[in-house]
């Protein structure tokens, strides 16, 4: 038999459970489908030394906020992966853990039928919470690396433990690559790493963190319709930054300073021969330039509001590549593994609607589709800055809720959805 529900929400994370809550307190009967356990992907996808770039006190999901005693300390993540499951609990949420959702579409007497690993299921309207990051991307020139070098992608990184000896090229410095690189460097590797086009941000200036500056500043409200570019800034990398140790900044030219080799853009490998663009000094000074660009603004906001703040020396670079290199023939270094850190691609295979452009990706407003009863959350850039992560889930899931609520309103007059 099939079994209907008004809302299924598909995925039980942080954006799952957030939408849960809300569609709890609305009364609206529903039920959460996770394919794996519960905030299963912070335990199973991260490394080992992890942890949040976002302070503490950021975490707050809708009733359920961070309640530990360093709220602008950084999570580490067993402790984030405790946190979303004990939010789970706090309101019982209804989550059915070990259940698939392996293909859905649009019913044909509305909402939409769906096949799961626990037989066929019917919805008046669905959420998708799966975020966006689904399949490791690795380039196709990697099957050219000599067979003896160990190859994984950062999504299965855990920790120096996993290589054998000897040198390791981290390949990609988003957040995810350049924390591995410092993981790796910390743990007494000598980490060969390849620099891409993602920009810093300090991680404290003027006596505060700069996230807590840019939260008063207003810079995660800000819509991504109102920003440079428009939706065009969801392709935008994440800076690097860390939180390890109670926070630090991630620079990389300090790291070559201590023996990291640094390189520009991987382009491919021939016979053993590792071939790069020559842009690492531009990448490097494109880094720091966003870092500084952040500071101006923040200098501003000090100014205008006329805020007590200390004073704080600028960013004097400690180091610049005297020739970048071009070739890196493997068999004379004692590189043994590469860590692909160049990002994932999404996949909605599963769901058979009109709701994706040309490149697989949602379109929408706000997490509302142009199919009725489809939405999606805790995409990056969904809304703002802060929707991909625990910043602003909260505030999304509250916008979908309304919107759902209105929906089985209009189609259900004498349904009251409190």
């Amino acid at each position: 038999m099939t079994e209907n529900h008004i809302v299924v929400v598909i995925g039980g994370g942080q954006a799952g459970l957030s939408i849960s809550w809300h569609l709890s307190q609305r009364g609206i009967e529903h039920v959460v489908l996770e394919a794996d356990t519960i905030a299963h992907e912070w335990k199973d996808s991260r490394w080992d030394n992890f942890t949040l770039v976002t302070p503490n006190w950021q975490c707050a999901l809708p009733g359920f906020c961070y309640d530990g005693d360093d709220p602008d300390g950084f999570m580490k993540r067993d402790e984030v992966y405790d946190f979303v499951r004990r939010y789970a609990h706090s309101f019982d949420a209804p989550v059915r853990e070990h259940v698939s959702v392996t293909n859905a579409l649009q019913g044909t007497e509305g909402g939409f039928d769906l096949e799961t690993s626990a037989g066929p299921m019917h919805a008046d309207q669905i959420v998708v919470a799966v975020g966006g990051y689904h399949i490791p991307t690795i380039p196709r020139f990697a099957e050219k690396l000599p067979k003896e070098v160990l190859q994984i992608h950062s999504s299965q990184y855990r920790g120096a433990h996993q290589f054998p000896s000897g040198d390791v090229l981290v390949v990609g410095t988003g957040q995810s690559g350049a924390q591995i690189a410092e993981d790796l460097h910390i743990e007494g590797r000598r980490v060969h790493l390849v620099a891409g086009t993602a920009p810093r941000v300090a991680r404290f200036y003027r006596g505060r963190d700069c996230v807590a500056w840019l939260h008063d500043m207003g810079v995660y409200d800000v819509s991504i319709e109102d920003q440079p570019g428009g939706v065009g800034k969801r392709e935008n990398t994440n800076h690097y930054v860390t939180g390890r140790d109670g926070g630090r900044d991630i620079d990389l030219r300090t790291f070559a300073t201590e023996g990291m080799r640094l390189y520009g853009r991987l382009l491919g490998v021939e016979d053993g021969v590792l071939q790069f663009a020559p842009t690492l000094e531009a990448s490097l000074d494109a880094a720091d330039a966003v870092a500084e660009s952040i500071k101006d603004n923040i200098d501003a906001y000090i100014e205008r509001e006329g805020i007590t703040a200390p004073t704080e020396q600028r960013y004097v670079p400690v180091w610049r590549p005297e020739v970048e290199t071009t070739e890196l023939d493997l068999a004379a270094t004692d590189i043994t593994a590469v860590i692909w850190s160049v990002g994932f691609r999404t996949d909605y295979s599963w769901l058979k609607v009109g709701a994706f452009d040309g490149e697989g990706h949602p379109t929408h407003n706000r997490g509302v589709t142009s199919v009725s009863g489809l939405y999606f959350l805790g995409l990056p850039w969904q809304h703002t800055w802060g929707s991909g992560r625990f910043a602003s889930v909260a505030r999304d899931a509250e916008f979908l809720a309304e919107q759902i609520g209105l929906e089985i309103s209009a189609a259900q007059p004498e349904r009251v959805v409190v």
